[in-house]
């Protein structure tokens, strides 16, 4: 994000997905931009992922997948430049069957570790019940107390998840923010074939060539190359003073 003024301050930015390969997914173009212009970019995977995928919950069974996973993000965090990876172990898809306050308890952590002034999410009403909760989780654990470091939270749509949720359901997906990411999206995308467990072929909308299409047609939505696409969930300004960087464009 590069300020509208000639001086630019660093940004701190903290990224909470609920799966491996979400990070990547809702914003791996941004989280490379900022990471080019020397912002300090964390991400906090709070799922375990693979599980799911049996009957009942088995580490044991997927330990060998488990850890492909946990070293393909790892991988993808070090080709988009993220300056730290934190993977927590919560049951993947099962995050209902935990309690909210110790997912809360744990953003918080990274919150005071870390002081963001700029946070990305899920969107609130995705398919997947994961993100729906990490959703309400970060709004709880980022609510503006005096002396917050956070000032931006951004939520960011998943393929294959935010579009499958009718709009019968829940409010659809409706984006006010928008990152260019014309010089980024090739990185995203490398980013994004490490995880080769996770995804999956065309025309399946998490497959690279929906991934790099999606980009791009949210990028023609607002006359850019490719771009990815966000709801604004808070902007708090303190200052229009250019010496603080605080007026600020994509």
């Amino acid at each position: 994000m590069d300020s509208v003024y000639t001086s630019r301050q660093q940004h701190q930015i903290l990224v909470v997905a609920a799966h491996p390969d979400d990070e990547v997914l809702g914003c791996g173009g941004t989280i490379a931009k900022h990471a080019l212009q020397g912002d300090l970019v964390r991400v906090v995977l709070l799922s375990e992922g693979i599980t799911s995928r049996d009957r009942q919950r088995d580490r044991q069974r997927r330990e060998s997948e488990l850890i492909a996973l946990a070293q393909a993000a790892r991988q993808a965090g070090e080709i988009l430049g993220i300056t730290s990876l934190v993977q927590h172990e919560f049951p993947n898809n099962r995050l209902d069957s935990c309690d909210l306050l110790d997912i809360v308890k744990v953003i918080e952590q990274a919150i005071q570790e870390y002081r963001p002034d700029i946070i990305y999410t899920h969107h609130a009403h995705d398919l997947n019940i994961d993100h729906r909760l990490v959703h309400q989780a970060v709004l709880t654990a980022s609510r503006p107390l005096p002396g917050s470091s956070v000032k931006t939270i951004l939520f960011f749509e998943i393929a294959s998840s935010t579009e499958w949720q009718t709009p019968t359901s829940a409010p659809a997906f409706a984006p006010n923010w928008f990152v260019d990411i014309s010089d980024t999206l090739d990185i995203k995308l490398k980013a994004l074939a490490t995880y080769k467990s996770e995804m999956c072929p065309w025309p399946h909308p998490r497959s690279l060539e929906g991934l790099e299409y999606l980009s791009r047609w949210r990028g023609a939505t607002v006359g850019m190359v490719a771009a990815e696409a966000f709801i604004l969930g808070r902007n708090l300004i303190h200052s229009l003073d250019s010496t603080n960087g605080a007026i600020t464009k994509i």
